[in-house]
């Protein structure tokens, strides 16, 4: 039985990127690299060099996600299409809560996590913790209560708080109540909060290209009203200028559309990964506190509605563009069949004036023909009274004329009906 080529693949896909099995307490710091095509394998040859350094194995070429233990801190890294992701896991030992937590990045080598390769989109810091009665002092030693998001997770058997703030070191910050959750469990927990905070910043790479959109559509818009009411006053000559300026102005619509789909496209399938991760942690709300769903739905709105309005906006004038250029070529193609029907009307004419040249020349070469036939006959006369032709030259020419006349005439008439028929 031989297998497709890609079954092995397609197979493993569902078991790709599994969520790790984690113990509380836990740091966790989170880094999302924004990376072409070459900063990607840059990122894989950056985690090789790591593993030679610590003498553990080297990714594979195809690899997209790998996991390494280090000892005393753990590192999880994927490949994603259009970053890449580090996550570095530590066991976290208790302190006072008036003391500021440990955090995973502090035993990954310094010099080494300074050189990733890439643009920083994300940089988090999660601490899952189980101690209960220290919540309100993890929280207000980690986070600014003003701007303070909480709610319960997992069916009510963990609690999440974070304040969706950059803070001094440049790291966001999430503080995990996880009890005495599975290992597995809370594994997918982790992995979907982190997740949300990478695709709320990836989606919302769609917000800058539809402002840079709104002011391009804009200064299209206003000159495709323009043109409209040019055309409506526009005589025979301009319309060819008009046509240009059209054509340019799809050009450029069209262009601008080409540039921006792909990232359009792309924010809104990040957001719906969002909506998608914020209903698998099964949240419920902590009284007087903001949940992540409404936090979402409040501050993302308005970035995702931009981005849908600006798709909608580019695609609403792509289609006026190409109606109005739709018209006015209709316009132009009935302005060149009147002026067809003009020249073929004045072909006719031509034609039938060259028709009555034909036949007056035709008359002439009748005349002509006869006269030289004619005096043909007459020196045959001539000639022909030496022999006893009974008439006189001119007798003779006189009568010739009418019967030469006749059938030249005749002759040129058979000609130019054989013509026609070829």
């Amino acid at each position: 039985m031989q297998d497709h080529d890609q079954r092995i693949a397609l197979h493993n896909e569902v078991h790709a990127r599994p969520p790790e099995a984690l113990q509380v307490p836990m740091a966790i710091a989170h880094i999302v690299m924004w990376t072409d095509r070459d900063g990607r394998e840059a990122s894989r040859n950056h985690l090789a060099q790591l593993l030679r350094d610590h003498h553990l194995p080297t990714p594979a070429a195809n690899s997209t996600h790998l996991r390494a233990d280090f000892g005393s801190w753990r590192l999880r890294w994927e490949l994603h299409t259009e970053f890449v992701t580090w996550t570095f896991m530590r066991e976290m030992p208790s302190e006072p809560a008036n003391v500021m937590p440990q955090t995973a990045v502090q035993a990954v080598p310094q010099q080494w996590l300074n050189q990733l390769p890439g643009e920083c989109l994300v940089r988090l810091h999660l601490w899952a913790m189980s101690v209960r009665d220290m919540d309100a002092a993890w929280v207000s030693q980690c986070l600014r209560e003003e701007s303070l998001v909480a709610s319960t997770v997992a069916d009510g058997l963990a609690e999440v708080h974070t304040d969706f703030q950059m803070h001094a070191d440049g790291f966001a910050r999430m503080v995990l109540f996880a009890g005495n959750m599975a290992p597995r469990r809370l594994g997918r927990l982790v992995q979907q909060l982190l997740e949300i905070e990478t695709y709320r910043m990836v989606a919302l790479l769609g917000l800058p290209a539809a402002r840079e959109a709104g002011a391009v559509l804009a200064d299209a818009e206003r000159e495709l009203a323009e043109l409209a009411q040019a055309i409506r006053s526009a005589k025979r000559e301009d319309e060819a200028g008009l046509l240009d300026r059209l054509t340019r102005l799809a050009g450029q619509v069209e262009g601008q559309y080409a540039a921006t789909h792909s990232r359009f496209s792309a924010s809104r399938a990040y957001f719906e990964l969002i909506d998608r991760r914020i209903h698998d942690i099964r949240e419920s709300r902590l009284s007087g506190l903001q949940t992540i769903a409404e936090f979402m739905e409040r501050r993302l709105s308005p970035a995702r509605s931009t981005c849908d309005w600006a798709v909608r906006r580019q695609t609403a004038l792509s289609e006026r563009v190409s109606r109005m250029s739709n018209l006015l070529r209709t316009r132009v193609e009935i302005e060149q069949q009147q002026s067809n029907q003009e020249l073929l009307a004045t072909m006719n004419r031509r034609q039938g004036l060259q028709l009555q040249l034909q036949s007056t020349v035709e008359g002439l070469s009748v005349a002509a023909i006869t006269y030289y036939i004619v005096g043909l006959v007459t020196y045959l006369a001539k000639g022909g009274q030496g022999l006893g032709w009974p008439w006189s030259p001119e007798t003779t020419a006189a009568g010739a004329i009418p019967l030469v006349a006749l059938g030249v005439w005749g002759m040129l008439r058979r000609l130019h009906a054989r013509l026609r028929v070829d």
